[in-house]
């Protein structure tokens, strides 16, 4: 039997780093998210049936079983630890889903917490732009907001007072995260977010992942956090923010840009009072 393999994905634009192919038929290969769904379900997309001729592997494991039941593939690596996990393939919306999953994914990706309904900073309504180049963008359905598409010059979501952007959001999975870490262009991007009123990162994940051994990550966890820690002292007006999974990270995110929005608009009614005040006889 062929070995499971997980390659670099060689499209620098697309927001799934990784290629996996999964040794049953004539060999699935799907763009992936994170190496492993140690966290959260790791969202998966059809990348054809071709995998590169000369890939950049960064993990080869002995497989002992694969086995596809109706909608879901079920793999075993032949390894101690993290070798079970399962890919769920579905529609949705006219087209096909692939989720990977392990069996303690839905344990430890949903905390046993209820997200309050109460409004963001008490808005009646947050209109929130998402930038024109996120891919699969959060759809914000457990909040009340309306989404509407722009090119945002930094970041994945913002809010607009009087056309001006007072805030904005760039959005992170760990893969995400530690590749823009170590190949430089998170400080890049920090700088930019930094020019604007507010501005925040948002990391669907624990803080505790990046001390997890991956073997796409070969620099040193502790390497990681200095890195991290240095990038947080020289931009403190921009914190890193690690929200544990995607629906939490939806949630901060949300409460995040509507006090922005809030601080702008009761900002400016003080302004116009205290203008108001002065101009009296």
């Amino acid at each position: 039997m062929e070995n499971f393999l997980i390659a670099r994905n060689p499209d620098p634009d697309s927001t799934l780093p990784y290629l996996v192919r999964i040794p049953l038929g004539d060999g699935i290969v799907l763009r992936a998210r994170e190496t492993w769904p140690r966290t959260a379900k790791v969202y998966c997309h059809r990348a054809g049936d071709v995998w590169p001729a000369d890939p950049e592997v960064v993990l080869d494991v002995p497989i002992r079983s694969v086995t596809r039941r109706g909608a879901a593939i079920d793999l075993v690596l032949d390894r101690a630890r993290e070798n079970r996990s399962q890919f769920v393939l579905t529609m949705a919306r006219g087209r096909e889903m692939v989720f990977w999953q392990s069996a303690r994914t839905s344990k430890t990706a949903r905390p046993n917490v209820a997200l309050p309904k109460a409004r963001a900073a008490g808005l009646e309504r947050l209109e929130i732009v998402v930038d024109t180049r996120e891919r699969y963008a959060w759809k914000f359905t457990h909040q009340q907001v309306v989404t509407t598409p722009g090119a945002l010059p930094c970041g994945d979501y913002a809010v607009r007072v009087d056309d001006e952007i007072v805030a904005a959001v760039e959005r992170k999975s760990l893969g995400d995260l530690l590749t823009s870490l170590t190949g430089g262009r998170l400080r890049s991007e920090l700088s930019e977010l930094a020019a604007l009123p507010h501005a925040a990162v948002v990391v669907e994940d624990r803080y505790s992942a990046i001390f997890r051994p991956s073997p796409g990550n070969p620099v040193r966890p502790a390497l990681i956090a200095d890195m991290l820690a240095e990038l947080q002292v020289h931009f403190p007006h921009v914190p890193v923010h690690f929200a544990e999974n995607r629906s939490l990270a939806q949630e901060w995110t949300y409460r995040f840009l509507g006090a922005a929005v809030s601080e702008r608009t009761l900002g400016v009614i003080a302004a116009g009072r205290w203008e108001s005040d002065t101009n009296e006889p």
